[in-house]
């Protein structure tokens, strides 16, 4: 049963627009994002923080970017490539204006883009970021293989992600999300773990903070 009025990612669903606005709003955001999920909107900065942190000439691939809330990790002048990909054009349209607004167009290529079948090369990027992204994919375990092959060795993959095994609290979070098509069929902390593992990665560490988790990951050599 579809949630009438909501819509999935590719009818521009209403969850596209709350998203967004509880970050970009942080005083009514962070408490209302926290009743929620039960998790700390400031950790979701802190993710995307580490784009910041890369020196100019690198690249970055953000999946799925949605209305661009990664981009706040992007410095103006930093002069990197970032290509923000997603599998909608209303999406990569938000992202586009989001990046003008905040002085980082000259940076961001978008990209219409599947991640179970990314179109860019092998150890092409020295960051993954995917910020809620893991539990939309319809098939995450693919999603993970895909991410980490496009990284370069000793390149970071990082996330977050609604996982299923952290309680029954936040099973209605998990239900709405699916009933209404923003939702895939989701995965556990561990699986997740195992995945990233299994394609590669090492350092991998994984933390749950209400009903997200945090991850991140470096691929081997």
């Amino acid at each position: 049963m579809r949630l009438p009025g909501l819509g999935g990612w590719h009818e521009d669903p209403l969850w596209s627009y709350v998203y967004p606005w509880l970050v970009e709003h942080e005083r009514l955001g962070g408490p209302a994002w926290r009743l929620g999920t039960g998790s700390d909107l400031a950790l979701m900065r802190e993710a995307a923080a580490e784009i910041g942190t890369l020196p100019r000439g690198a690249r970055v691939l953000d999946v799925p970017t949605g209305s661009g809330v990664a981009l706040r990790g992007l410095r103006p002048g930093q002069g990197i490539d970032y290509v923000a990909a997603d599998i909608s054009a209303t999406m990569l349209g938000r992202a586009r204006a989001a990046a003008t607004r905040l002085g980082v167009a000259d940076q961001v290529t978008t990209a219409l883009a599947d991640v179970g079948a990314l179109p860019f090369a092998d150890a092409s990027f020295d960051l993954v970021v995917s910020l809620t992204g893991l539990h939309c994919f319809p098939d995450p375990r693919r999603a993970i293989d895909e991410m980490v092959r496009v990284l370069a060795p000793g390149a970071a993959i990082t996330g977050s992600s609604l996982f299923t095994d952290t309680g029954a609290r936040y099973e209605p979070l998990r239900w709405v999300g699916t009933r209404a098509g923003v939702l895939g069929p989701m995965c556990t902390s561990v699986e997740a773990v195992t995945w990233l593992r299994d394609a590669g990665c090492r350092d991998v560490d994984l933390t749950l903070n209400g009903g997200i988790g945090y991850f991140r990951a470096v691929r081997g050599a």
